[in-house]
């Protein structure tokens, strides 16, 4: 026989018995849904905590801390100067990096003002980084005294001579702080009735304000962004005022921000930093990982549970498949006689075994991805209360990966194999003549 006939004598035989053919994919179908729908529950949390994560930084930043000096493998000190921010950038998978800098200082747009956290980056970087702006632009390499405002600190700006504004209340920014009336100075009294009367006298710059970030809840809307060299201007002259004493030569940070282009290689990223430079690193990708080894445990116990369905459905396609070498011993016995090869005889009930389970795992990935649907609407509000429980309030209840799918429909059908090999080994040796006599 060719593997046509084969093919065509099986789908008769399944049709011919149709009802416990249809048990038998029905034992399928219920396994393959069970552990297709609590896997992809466990991606679903997996999407939720990484969606939460997202929402606090870009999770392909590594902030690299130094306090100004570091150790290195070989225990020299190292300092976070330009040079060590050079050796950064050259390690592989690392395209951007960013000295920090930071002061508090006072920013005044007309008769509004704000004490706020001014930062100093590089503004080629401020892209790369994810800042992303509602209004107006990003700082370019031409800008001196020129601010990006995040959403927060917008909502800040209030009259201290009249006690109008926001304050510290957040919400809708008090004054459009695109401008060109802005004023930059290390007067914590600037604008309020006690302006002048310290005796330390700070500068003022004149700046402006180009753009406004998008993001409300992430740590970049506390803050303001200037260019790095003109913050480092600005903090040398606060200092002086201070009466504090300015050392010339290099400038020693004691932060810098590190852009790894992949996320899977932000831990190696961060061992290399850490254990060869001798800086503290922190990465929202370090408490993500710890997140989906939990998710990972849940999605092992919830997977586990399904197998067990899938495993009785293994039994029940063994079954279907030996009650039907009972029943068809004359056949097999006729078969034999008229020069059927054995290899045929085995092939025909492995495969019917195999069209069982892969009807089976199609059928049940069908249904897999309505019941993902049903959980993802109609019962998401229910689902999120369980969610949050876990500490996750995110958009999903159900994700299933295509690789799931695949490995799915592949693990019925096997399944459905492995349950016919003994019957089709069984029909393979039964002899010829006990089939012929049998009625």
């Amino acid at each position: 026989m060719n593997n046509r006939d084969i093919i065509e004598l099986c789908a008769g035989n399944l049709l011919r018995r149709r009802t416990r053919t249809i048990l038998a994919v029905i034992g399928v179908v219920v396994g393959t849904c069970a552990i297709v729908v609590m896997l992809s529950i466990g991606f679903g949390l997996s999407a939720n905590y990484q969606e939460q994560i997202e929402s606090y930084g870009n999770l392909h930043t590594v902030q690299v801390y130094g306090y100004g000096r570091g150790m290195d493998s070989g225990g020299k000190t190292t300092e976070l100067d330009d040079k060590t921010i050079a050796s950064m950038e050259a390690i592989p998978g690392v395209s951007a990096v960013t000295p920090v800098i930071e002061q508090y200082m006072t920013l005044a747009i007309g008769r509004m003002v704000c004490s706020t956290s001014v930062l100093g980056i590089r503004p080629e970087t401020m892209e790369k980084f994810g800042y992303e702006v509602a209004e107006g632009r990003l700082l370019e390499a031409g800008d001196k005294y020129a601010v990006v405002f995040g959403r927060n600190v917008a909502s800040w700006f209030y009259n201290p001579r009249q006690q109008q504004g926001a304050g510290w209340g957040g919400g809708e920014p008090t004054v459009d702080v695109i401008t060109t009336d802005l004023i930059l100075t290390g007067d914590w009294s600037y604008g309020t009735p006690q302006e002048g009367e310290g005796e330390i006298r700070y500068e003022t710059y004149k700046g402006q304000g180009v753009g406004l970030l998008a993001s409300e809840n992430d740590e970049s809307s506390y803050r303001a962004y200037m260019n790095l060299d003109a913050l480092k201007e600005i903090q040398t002259e606060i200092r002086k005022a201070n009466g504090e004493v300015i050392n010339g030569g290099k400038t020693v940070y004691q932060q810098a921000l590190v852009y790894v282009d992949d996320i899977n290689d932000v831990s190696a990223v961060c061992d290399v930093i850490r254990d060869e430079m001798g800086f503290e690193t922190y990465s929202l990708n370090d408490w993500l990982e710890s997140m989906k080894e939990t998710a990972a445990m849940i999605q092992g116990i919830l997977g586990g549970i399904g197998a067990i369905s899938l495993l009785v459905a293994a039994l029940g396609i063994a079954n279907t498949m030996i009650m039907s070498i009972y029943e068809r011993t004359k056949e097999i016995g006729v078969m034999k006689v008229i020069g059927a090869n054995l290899r045929d005889i085995r092939k025909m009930f492995l495969l019917e075994a195999g069209m069982i389970g892969f009807l089976g795992g199609l059928v049940g990935l069908v249904f897999s991805y309505a019941i993902s649907l049903m959980l993802n609407t109609v019962l998401l509000p229910f689902m999120q209360s369980f969610l949050g429980s876990m500490g996750s309030n995110g958009s999903v209840v159900s994700v299933i990966p295509f690789w799931v799918s695949g490995s799915a429909l592949l693990f019925a059908t096997f399944i459905g194999l492995a349950s016919g090999y003994y019957p089709a080994q069984r029909a393979m040796n039964l002899s010829a003549l006990e089939g012929l006599k049998n009625e």
